[in-house]
């Protein structure tokens, strides 16, 4: 690696130009907005099942569907998977899933886990 004469563990000087405020400014909000979402879907999920407001036979579904939607909400806002430069790391993660959910599904089919 060529040596360019800065360190790169010096800290940085000056202000920040106001498009990298800006830009902090909405990810700083981003990220308010994914932790309220994620505490929101945290507390759905649990005063559902702790009341027992929805149906036993429905409850696994429910929290499931509650799981998908909070992974693919910190994918995209934690993790930065909205970002440039992600397309592969999406592509890789979807398709992932895609191949991933009816090998489950044929496994438990096959197990005998679920019945239809």
């Amino acid at each position: 690696m060529a040596d360019h004469g800065m360190d790169p563990s010096a800290p940085l000087t000056g202000e920040p130009s106001k498009n990298t405020k800006r830009k902090l400014r909405k990810e700083v909000k981003t990220q308010i907005i994914g932790f309220v979402l994620a505490l929101f879907l945290t507390s759905i999920s649990f005063i559902s099942i702790a009341s027992d407001a929805i149906p036993a036979t429905f409850a696994i579904p429910f929290i499931f569907m509650l799981a998908v939607i909070q992974v693919v909400l910190q994918l995209y806002i934690f993790m930065h998977l909205n970002d440039r430069g992600s397309a592969w790391p999406n592509a890789m993660i979807w398709s992932a899933v895609v191949v991933a959910i009816p090998s489950v599904a044929a496994l438990m089919l096959l197990l005998g886990i679920t019945k239809w």
